[in-house]
């Protein structure tokens, strides 16, 4: 143990004190916090300042929808209306757009059964920022004007067309509990992000250490001294509490922001994070076995390898598992008790991730989460097993990839 305990030291604060960890502590909160800022300005204002015409025969509906466009204060388009226009006009919008005098114009035409087609030309061929505007605009005033002509005042008809926001309730363990849809997935983005990051990184870390130890020779020196065993226990424990050191830092920081006025001003806004004792402790828990899991699987393959470039070869393995989670984000958050949620959350490699969107939509059945831990002690297990194995003979090759044959070799000689 004391011999494992000076290797994690060591591996623990060679970490600690490089520039790669101070860099990426403070930047990566500081990235993603303006990509989401970013994000949500801009999906706030998207289609903000375009210059834009609607035209078509009906004048009242196109002065209508104009209105609708103009009193989305976000937007702040700049709206103008050609009507009644005929063909001729629309050639010379299209002139228009063509010489970037107009970012586009909708072009409204109504058939002898009052139906009306709508259709929006611009340079763009992906110009979707504000399709769901221009598609709102025109139903909101289509059903207008449909009940200013059956007798309705405009003063009811605006009261009726009024928009109400919707407050959303959790019913969890039979208490109501008011909840933020939004705040529901970026909060299962952001843990899901922290665990992807830390994972794929510090269990590559773990490979790139055994890779430059080994090309350096040092190995040779230490293993006169130490048992290979220790060498990879030693290694995946210092590694591994850089991690969770890393984690600790953002999860102050986090605590700290929670008591601030922007905090407070953001949590008024009716967007709440509320993360449970469970909830937290599941993530230590699914991040050290993740951890173990990953960083094991790269050690061994490391000792294989004489290159960087050879390790990152195997990346794919690491990465598919994570592209997989994450592209089963949003079907877990709206389909917690689904089959497929709860095969994806208990499948090991995936199971660090994909059960904090599982967490985050509905905190699963009790049996579900033993289940998933249980195989993912199993895995780790397994993986350490084989590893251990390939690593205290891998480690000492140099000059040739190994094949699986010869690992499957070393498995036996060990």
């Amino acid at each position: 143990m004391r011999d494992i305990f000076l290797i994690a030291k060591r591996e623990y604060l060679e970490q600690v004190r490089g520039k790669a960890f101070k860099i990426t502590t403070i930047m990566i909160p500081l990235v993603f916090a303006g990509l989401i800022a970013l994000l949500s300005f801009s999906g706030r204002y998207l289609g903000a300042g375009k210059r834009m015409v609607v035209a078509g025969a009906d004048p009242t509906l196109a002065a209508s929808v104009r209105d609708q466009l103009v009193a989305d204060k976000d937007t702040r388009m700049n709206v103008n209306v050609v009507a009644p226009a005929t063909e001729s006009d629309r050639g010379g919008l299209v002139s228009q757009v063509g010489r970037n005098e107009l970012d586009g114009f909708l072009w409204l035409q109504s058939s002898p059964d009052r139906r009306v087609k709508a259709t929006y030309e611009s340079r763009p061929s992906g110009d979707f920022s504000i399709q769901e505007k221009l598609d709102s605009a025109v139903n909101d005033a289509l059903l207008k004007q449909g009940m200013l002509s059956r007798g309705v005042s405009a003063t009811d008809a605006g009261a009726m067309m009024k928009r109400i926001d919707v407050s959303t309730i959790q019913i969890s363990n039979g208490k109501e509990v008011a909840t933020s849809p939004m705040a529901t997935f970026l909060v299962a983005e952001v843990m899901a992000f922290l665990l992807t990051f830390t994972l794929v990184m510090y269990g590559m870390n773990v490979g790139r250490s055994v890779i430059q130890e080994k090309t350096s020779r040092i190995f040779e020196v230490m293993l006169s001294t130490v048992k290979a065993s220790d060498l990879l226990a030693g290694k995946l424990i210092g590694i591994g509490a850089v991690g969770l050191t890393q984690i600790g830092i953002w999860a102050a920081v986090g605590l700290l922001f929670t008591g601030s006025a922007l905090a407070t001003q953001i949590m008024a806004g009716g967007f709440r994070v509320d993360l449970s004792i469970a909830e937290v402790v599941l993530f230590c828990v699914y991040y050290i076995l993740g951890y173990a899991l990953y960083s094991t699987m790269f050690a061994g393959l490391a000792s294989t390898c004489d290159t960087e470039q050879e390790l990152q070869q195997y990346t794919p393995l690491a990465i598919v598992p994570v592209w997989l989670s994450f592209g089963m984000l949003l079907f877990i958050v709206n389909n917690p008790h689904s089959v497929w949620t709860i095969l994806v959350s208990i499948f090991p490699l995936c199971a660090p991730i994909t059960m904090v969107f599982s967490i985050a939509a509905e905190f699963p059945p009790i049996w579900e989460i033993a289940l998933s831990l249980g195989l993912m002690v199993l895995s780790v297990l397994g993986m350490l097993w084989f590893s251990s194995r390939i690593y205290r003979i891998g480690i000492l090759m140099y000059g040739k990839r190994a094949t699986l044959p010869e690992m499957i070799r070393w498995m036996r000689y060990s």
